[in-house]
C-alpha cells in the first residue's frame, strides 16, 4: 500500500468479519500493546522507590515467590533467554538484592538467593502491581474482570503456536506465581 492509498488491502474471505481491522486503533493486538505499554510504564514508575525497573521486578518477585533458584529456571519463568537473565541478575546483585551461590554438590550449578534487602523489596511488589491493576480495572465488576482474564487466557492459548515472540528459551506455559503465606505485609 503506497502512502497515498489509505485503503487497507482486501482481507481473505476466510477471515471472520469481526477480526478485520479497518484502522490501527481498532486492532485487538494494538489495543493490548497499548495497555501493556501504559501499565508497564506505571508499574516502573511505582517501582522507582525500590530502585527497580519494569524488567527487574519480575525475576525478583519470581525468585521470592516460586523458589526458582537457578538462572535457567528463572529465565524460563520470566520468558527470557539465559543471557538476558544473567544481565538482569548482574544488576540485581549490584543493588544487593540477590546473590549467586555455587552449589557444593555440583560446582557447575550456581544457585540464586535473595538478600534481606531483596526479600523486603519483593514483599512490596505484589501490592504495587495490584494498585496498578486496580486502576486498570476501574469500572469492571468481579464477573467482568474474570471474563476479561478468561478471554486473554484463550487468546494466549491461540497464539502460543506462534512462538516467535522474541523471548528465546521461553516456556510455552508458565505456572502462576503465588505469593507465599506470610510474605505480604
Amino acid at each position: 500500500m503506497n502512502q497515498r492509498d489509505q485503503t487497507p488491502p482486501a482481507a481473505p474471505a476466510d477471515i471472520p468479519v469481526f477480526c478485520r481491522v479497518g484502522a490501527l486503533d481498532d486492532s485487538v493486538g494494538y489495543l493490548m500493546r497499548r495497555v501493556v505499554t501504559l501499565v508497564s510504564a506505571e508499574i516502573e514508575r511505582r517501582m522507582e522507590p525500590l530502585g527497580l525497573t519494569d524488567a527487574q521486578w519480575k525475576p525478583l518477585l519470581r525468585l521470592f515467590a516460586t523458589g526458582d533458584s537457578t538462572v535457567a529456571a528463572l529465565a524460563r519463568g520470566c520468558h527470557l533467554d539465559a543471557g538476558a537473565m544473567t544481565r538482569l541478575l548482574d544488576r540485581l546483585e549490584a543493588k544487593n538484592l540477590c546473590r549467586r551461590i555455587r552449589s557444593v554438590e555440583d560446582r557447575r550449578v550456581v544457585n540464586l538467593e535473595l538478600t534481606d534487602e531483596g526479600r523486603e523489596a519483593a514483599r512490596q511488589i505484589p501490592d504495587l502491581v495490584a494498585e496498578v491493576q486496580a486502576i486498570a480495572a476501574t469500572g469492571f465488576d468481579q464477573e467482568e474482570f474474570d471474563q476479561l482474564k478468561s478471554y486473554l487466557q484463550r487468546l494466549l492459548v491461540n497464539v502460543l503456536p506462534f512462538g516467535g515472540d522474541g523471548e528465546a528459551g521461553a516456556s510455552r506455559s508458565s505456572p502462576s506465581v503465588s505469593i507465599p503465606e506470610g510474605a505480604k505485609k
